[in-house]
């Protein structure tokens, strides 16, 4: 298997972070913007893109302020990759906006970029943040 890359996204977001915090830490949330469809049990999650399925574990979450979800093996063990949603408030403008922490093989690494702003586009368009 290739090694992965690490690489960070940020895309401003015209929410209140309760609000996006919402869309980013659960189930339900998740389905609407992320995944075709996302289902939980404790803290593990299944996330079903067309008939793929891919487990995660939240490995840690802040609320109001981030997620981070470990993917994990066949046998529920965690692997060496997460994917971490974190919002960011400016202190002065309150501008607010969705960091994504993510890996991906690196002759990948576009087309995983541009998934995630066409997810995130997805996840304003929920939220109505266009």
């Amino acid at each position: 298997m290739d090694a992965k890359v690490r690489y960070e996204l940020e895309f401003p977001v015209n929410s209140s972070p309760q609000l996006l915090y919402q869309y980013i830490s659960t189930p339900s949330g998740l389905q609407e913007w992320f995944a075709d469809n996302v289902n939980s049990r404790g803290e593990f999650f299944t996330f079903i893109w067309d008939d793929v399925e891919e487990n995660a574990r939240l490995a840690s979450k802040k609320t109001g302020e981030k997620v981070k979800f470990k993917w994990v093996d066949a046998d529920k063990k965690d692997t060496d990759y997460y994917f971490e949603l974190r919002i960011l408030e400016d202190e002065i403008t309150k501008d607010v906006s969705l960091m994504v922490v993510d890996y991906a093989v690196e002759d990948e690494l576009e087309e995983s970029k541009l998934l995630w702003e066409n997810q995130i586009s997805d996840l304003k368009h929920v939220i109505g943040s266009i």
